[in-house]
């Protein structure tokens, strides 16, 4: 995962405290509720200049940060998402 992602991570999770975001971290269990899922993926949207299909508006997708990432990740141009 890239760190800017992680870092755009972090306002969204509340309970996070310290803890490291991993691709397991559980993002509803730390505070992310539907309200905060559908700003995040605005953000994430900005941040990284992709526009997640319908089909990735999933729980599943929301379910933690490695799910979101991978769908970040699809969403990206094959170049853009090679240089990360």
């Amino acid at each position: 995962m890239d760190a800017r992602f992680t870092e755009m991570l972090k306002p969204f999770l509340p309970f996070l405290g310290d803890q490291p975001i991993t691709a397991d971290t559980p993002l509803r269990e730390l505070g992310l509720d539907s309200m905060q899922a559908i700003e995040l993926m605005f953000t994430l949207e900005d941040t990284f200049g992709v526009q997640l299909p319908d089909d990735a508006l999933t729980e599943n997708t929301f379910a933690t940060a490695g799910n979101l990432w991978d769908a970040a990740v699809k969403a990206m141009p094959a170049d853009a998402a090679d240089t990360l």
